[in-house]
């Protein structure tokens, strides 16, 4: 981990602490060391930042949308943790370089839904997650994040007061009978079911809290 890295990830850990009093559940769940995938619901640009902040002890990398890399300034920053994704239609060489930094070892974020959730309803997986965890042998861990839609909302510009929480689960078996696209969708499809369970989790503990 790069110190650079550290020292943004603590200084956003502290300010959705002010300013969202962020609440991190279960990131025991999240392994130190080895190959993992972080797969988590997409509601706001504030997500990515979010799981970085939360997992403190280990370099998160990022699969980055190509356009965003070419924003001045931002896209210099974003570069730093993350690689680019034809959000569309991944190209095989995205897909053999996410596989390849996980055989390394890499902890990489994934958002299967392949975009942002206007809603806040859960979306149907892309395939690509499902390849490269089926490639890579890489352990899957769902995450659900709530609050950052109020928070920053898609479309708006500014930041409005909400609670931020996120939720980590246990590793989702990826091992079937299954080959190819079905196999891919299948793994999809669990990952989504794991994160709408973790959803679900996360408004029970709303409700006990009201």
């Amino acid at each position: 981990m790069t110190l650079a890295y550290r020292f943004t990830t603590t200084l956003f850990f502290v300010l959705f602490k002010i300013l969202f009093r962020f609440k991190i559940i279960n990131i025991e769940k999240v392994p130190e060391k080895g190959g993992v995938i972080v797969v988590s619901n997409h509601v706001s640009h504030l997500d990515p930042l979010v799981i970085g902040a939360a997992i403190r002890k280990r370099q998160s990398t990022f699969m980055a949308k190509r356009g965003l890399l070419k924003i001045p300034l931002i896209g210099a920053f974003v570069k730093t943790f993350s690689f680019p994704v034809d959000r569309g239609a991944p190209q095989p060489s995205t897909i053999k370089e996410a596989v390849r930094r996980l055989k390394n070892g890499e902890l990489i974020v994934m958002f299967p839904e392949g975009g942002r959730s206007r809603d806040g309803s859960l979306l149907d997986a892309k395939r690509g997650t499902g390849l490269i965890a089926a490639l890579s042998g890489a352990k899957v861990i769902p995450a659900y994040i709530d609050g950052t839609d109020r928070a920053l909302p898609a479309g708006a510009k500014f930041i409005k007061p909400s609670s931020i929480s996120l939720i980590f689960g246990s590793p989702i078996e990826i091992e079937g009978n299954e080959s190819g696209k079905d196999l891919q969708e299948r793994i999809g499809n669990d990952i989504m079911k794991e994160i709408g369970n973790l959803k679900n989790k996360m408004s029970l503990r709303g409700s006990r809290n009201d």
